[in-house]
């Protein structure tokens, strides 16, 4: 027992899951060609990992949809509303995704991944009972392949401090402790031999005294014979705690925890798991680094309990790099997915144990010595122009030229917006037709003239459309951008895509994020001749439409050969020359979205000042280099901002636009209870529904807002972009904002 991964992806190589899922909602497939699709998976996963060499090989870290839903269902944790749902497969996906008669449960990050998870809904009243159904069908799979698995659960603390838990968390905790003895009672039932991993990643997120209290009493009694495993950063305080229990050992991260103390663990006998294949990001491990690392770790320790594997589960990364067929044969070498990473665990552990490699285990390691070391040199990665920029970055490039409370007072003369000036996020319908229209351009079907024109009189209707109602900020509607991270990375250098580079979003969702392997720089215009078509088209002001830096590195594969701020900074530089190119241009509003500034948060506390250092001065490097007149906005789209609004003031934005109509404006309370200096624009409608929300209630909301906030600082607008909307939705939901809004007005 050597080498292990945490877990393993699910969707399948060439997105089988998906498919199979997306025909079974339809209603185009049965439910056994759906549970065929997956067994086929699962056995071609599990021989991938025994022919890799892989020890320990889970099970039940496949999902139909997510594994904390499935734990839902093994601890018989359904809410009440689900349970007139007879069949099993259909309570399943009512509680994931809806049905006509059940909304869907919540579903939000895992931790500060990419990846969303459905948030189980308990009480300390439910009738928890064990239900084993999938783990033994998994296991009489596997068993078939002579391998003897871990078995993946989610740990009790983890499960319930992660869910919606009506009444008291540790009660419900301790009331789960029986439940998960029953649990393994059934499981060792199966084998005694078998191993069971819990997973407690709850643990790296600065855990309380009561938490640590809770954890120990429960692992005196769940512990005995299994690992636990953390992950996404250190756990050292659950690992002190974790040695005086009897667990068989931990898997931790020590390439997100680096901080990770394996000394009180070994010294108390237990095995510890060292991650240190990164399985959250797509680049090459450092073998020989790694293997220097390891025996320094084991100095004076008994290397047979020191085991080998991924510092998370593979469902963050693609699958193999083998469909890359066009992929630049450089960047090629320097990337390893989840097939590779495989390889990689297999070699480090082999050499740390001084064990003599195979011809292909060569092959491996010489290759992976050449991508070291091309990766240190090569004129594709290292652009010295780009680094003289960073470099000569000053105090002045940061902040703009003139204080908010003149700034803004010019902005006001200059464009002369009525009061509550109203507005959209930017986005408008990506239709069936748009979406064809991009793929024959893409595909040389259509010439780039024809795509052009046709895309141009898409930009005509909508400004017209937004003219005939009278909205007072226009934007030309994004029908050129396929996605708000993809359209700009495709033209910055220093980024690449992949064709088969599929992740796990949710459920059948997948996300295929952009590679920034290099120095990033801007070698054209991105937007400028889109946004200046559509100011040609209206005297109202436009806004132009930038993705911001943050956002760029947080949904994207980030190079991690160099500190994570001068990546920032560079992507800054490169979205500052379109603003500036946008201003130079006429374009008097400019709006850079950090839709996911919140979400590259570190889980640790005591890390999050030098996030939000680099995170918020990025920003203004994009947006400092504007005359004062021109106004900047910026768009974020989540409910959550107690304790980010210093941040958010410090990044200096003009206005900034914020879901807010599905958090009963309690948003609003802490932008009025500690004072805001820039203008509001809190979504007034729910963009995120087929709803078509009427002028009365858009005029209700309108009225609570100005309950809670000065008129003066109020923009009127939807929640979010509209993309995703059909446009016999978006036409009367923005005719009801404007005229709620002249309605308003007329009563001030």
């Amino acid at each position: 027992m050597a080498t292990y991964v945490i877990g393993f992806p699910r969707i399948g190589e060439q997105r089988e899951l998906k498919k199979a899922l997306e025909s079974y909602w339809a209603g185009k497939s049965s439910k056994e060609d759906l549970q065929k699709t997956a067994s086929e998976l699962r056995i071609r996963h599990w021989v991938y990992q025994k022919n890799a060499g892989i020890d320990l090989i889970s099970i039940n870290d496949f999902s139909f949809y997510d594994n904390m839903l499935d734990m839902s269902v093994i601890l018989n944790a359904i809410p009440e509303n689900y349970k007139d749902i007879e069949n099993c497969m259909d309570r399943y996906f009512a509680m994931a995704r809806g049905d006509k008669t059940h909304k869907a449960l919540e579903m939000t990050k895992w931790f500060n991944t990419n990846y969303h998870y459905i948030v189980p809904e308990i009480n300390a009243n439910m009738d928890f009972k064990v239900d084993i159904t999938k783990i033994k069908e998994e296991y009489n799979e596997i068993k078939t392949l002579g391998i003897t698995p871990k078995v993946n659960l989610i740990g009790p603390v983890t499960f319930v401090k992660l869910s919606k838990v009506d009444g008291d968390e540790y009660e419900v905790i301790e009331k789960l402790i029986p439940v998960y003895e029953e649990l393994i009672k059934e499981i060792k039932a199966l084998d005694s031999n078998l191993v069971i991993q819990f997973d407690e990643p709850y643990f790296v997120t600065n855990p309380t005294k009561k938490d640590l209290e809770i954890l120990k009493k429960v692992y005196e009694r769940i512990g005995k014979g299994n690992f636990v495993a953390t992950y996404f950063e250190h756990s050292n305080e659950a690992n002190e705690v974790l040695a005086t229990t009897p667990i068989e050992g931990m898997f931790l991260d020590f390439v997100h925890g680096s901080e990770n103390s394996i000394k009180t663990l070994i010294e108390s006998g237990k095995k510890v798991g060292i991650g240190i294949v990164n399985g959250r990001n797509v680049w090459v491990n450092d073998i020989e680094k790694s293997v220097a690392f390891l025996k320094g770790l084991a100095e004076g320790y008994d290397k047979n309990n020191i085991l080998v594997g991924s510092s998370c589960s593979l469902l963050h990364v693609p699958y193999t790099l083998k469909y890359e067929t066009k992929m630049d044969e450089d960047i090629k070498s320097w990337i390893s997915y989840a097939l590779e990473k495989l390889d990689e665990i297999r070699v480090i552990d082999k050499l740390f144990r001084d064990e003599a490699l195979s011809e292909y285990e060569k092959e491996v390691f010489e290759g992976n010595k050449e991508a070291i070391a091309t990766r240190k040199t090569s004129s594709k990665i290292h652009d010295p122009v780009v680094q003289d920029r960073v470099s000569n970055l000053t105090e002045k490039d940061k902040h703009r030229s003139v204080p908010f409370e003149e700034r803004i007072k010019l902005q006001h003369e200059n464009l002369k917006y009525p009061i509550l000036p109203t507005t959209t996020i930017g986005s408008f319908p990506q239709t069936p037709e748009l979406r064809k229209l991009r793929r024959d351009y893409k595909n040389g079907v259509i010439s780039e003239e024809e795509y052009k024109t046709k895309i141009k009189e898409m930009i005509k209707d909508c400004v017209e459309f937004q003219e005939q109602i009278g909205l007072d900020v226009l934007v030309h509607g994004e029908f050129e951008r396929n996605d708000m991270v993809e359209y700009f990375g495709e033209q910055l250098s220093g980024v690449a895509f992949s064709q088969n580079g599929w992740v796990q979003s949710y459920g059948s969702r997948c996300v295929k994020p952009p590679l920034i392997y290099g120095d990033v720089s801007r070698p054209k215009d991105m937007t400028v001749e889109w946004i200046t078509y559509a100011q040609s088209l209206t005297e109202k002001p436009m806004k132009g439409m930038l993705t911001g830096p943050v956002t760029m590195l947080n949904w994207s594969f980030v190079r991690d050969d160099q500190d994570k701020r001068v990546t920032a900074y560079q992507m800054a530089i490169a979205i500052r020359d379109e603003v500036e190119a946008l201003e130079a241009a006429g374009i008097k509003v400019i709006q850079v979205d950090e839709a996911a500034l919140r979400e590259g948060y570190p889980l640790r506390n005591e890390k999050r000042k030098d996030y939000e250092d680099w995170a918020i001065t990025s920003f203004r490097i994009t947006t400092s280099s504007v005359k004062p007149e021109t106004q900047i906005h910026t768009h974020m789209c989540y409910s959550e901002f107690s304790d980010i609004m210093d941040a958010i003031e410090d990044m200096d934005a003009d206005v900034i636009s914020i879901e807010n109509a599905r958090s009963d404006n309690s948003l609003l309370k802490i932008f009025k209870e500690r004072g805001y200096k820039g203008e509001i624009g809190p979504g007034v409608y729910d963009i995120h529904s087929p709803r078509i929300p009427s002028k009365e209630e858009i005029v209700e909301q309108i009225k609570a807002i100005l309950e809670v906030l000065p008129k003066e600082k109020v923009w009127i607008n939807p929640d979010c972009g509209l993309k995703t909307r059909k446009w016999e939705e978006v036409r009367p939901s923005l005719k009801n904002m404007v005229d709620a809004t002249i309605e308003v007005r007329k009563s001030l």
